[in-house]
């Protein structure tokens, strides 16, 4: 069965661990299994910097083990996905995993940043004109894209070859 990092701002959600049971249940409807950052047990005591290093290597391990990567690209704390999420599909794209991104499509960059019409936002930072839906680096390197978790899953599903993973996964269990 393969495991599937799922990687994304969810885990700062208020309902964070319901979230990643309920994807990691999706994943195993379709013949995967699903990853959760918050699946490790934080050792009790740490200091907050040796908290973050431990999450942090904890995170990478999983990621190391995963065979492919479902990254919540949504829009999250402003205009751009979270920079974690953003980090974790790039060390997997140079890992070599495929990574499949979920988020609601509104557009190209162009559509969703605003700006003047010399194509710069408020800062004064050019707004990348490629039609995509993301930047560029995200855009050219993930396997696909679904609007939701639910479509990503079955469609990564599909994309790593499982066919009709939820019957396989029903008559397994």
């Amino acid at each position: 069965m393969p495991k599937i990092y799922l990687a994304g701002p969810d885990v700062f959600r208020p309902d964070a661990i319901e979230r990643g049971e309920h994807l990691k249940r999706l994943c195993a409807r379709h013949g995967l299994e699903g990853l959760y950052p918050l699946d490790n047990a934080l050792p009790a005591g740490l200091s907050p910097a040796a908290t973050a290093q431990w999450i942090l290597a904890a995170n990478l391990a999983l990621l190391r083990s995963a065979d492919a990567v479902l990254a919540n690209l949504e829009p999250f704390r402003g205009a751009e996905p979270d920079s974690g999420t953003v980090f974790e599909a790039g060390i997997a794209v140079a890992l070599g995993k495929p990574v499949w991104a979920c988020f609601a499509p509104a557009g190209d960059l162009r559509a969703q940043v605003p700006h003047g019409a010399d194509g710069r936002d408020a800062q004064g930072w050019l707004v990348e004109d490629f039609g995509l839906p993301r930047n560029l680096m995200l855009a050219c390197s993930w396997a696909g894209y679904s609007a939701t978790a639910e479509m990503a899953i079955a469609d990564l599903a599909r994309h790593l070859g499982i066919r009709d993973g939820g019957a396989k996964a029903a008559a397994e269990r």
